[in-house]
């Protein structure tokens, strides 16, 4: 068994395809704008799991996406190698961040709004 495609609501899928494709360097999987369908994978991930860019248009999905957003808390962990770089690249491009990278008990983090309604985490791996 395997994970096959998680989701992550967000507020317009198209505008989240650019930002998670152009921005954070994700690869697309499957587009089809006439549905409204995006799903995204690693852009090194052979046969990795997906992540369907999931429209909020279902009340109770939209309930969920602006409860964690409200709260602060991210919707999704991505892992990067360096979360310093990232945050420094990220942050050249315009993106706004919760605060500076920080390191705990769980290592070295930093948080991101990406714009679509979602908190993401990045963590270092």
């Amino acid at each position: 068994m395997r994970l096959k495609m998680c989701s992550i609501h967000v507020k317009d899928p198209a505008s989240a395809h650019e930002f998670y494709t152009g921005t954070l360097g994700f690869e697309t999987l499957m587009a089809m704008p006439e549905h409204n369908l995006y799903i995204i994978k690693d852009p090194d991930g052979d046969g990795g799991a997906g992540l369907l860019l999931e429209p909020s248009d279902n009340p109770i999905g939209a309930a969920y996406m602006n409860g964690l957003h409200d709260a602060g808390i991210p919707a999704i962990v991505f892992g990067v190698p360096d979360v310093r770089v990232e945050y420094d690249r990220l942050a050249a491009k315009g993106v706004m961040f919760q605060g500076e990278p920080s390191e705990g008990p769980g290592g070295t983090s930093v948080v991101l709004d990406d714009g679509c309604g979602n908190f993401v985490q990045l963590h270092q791996d």
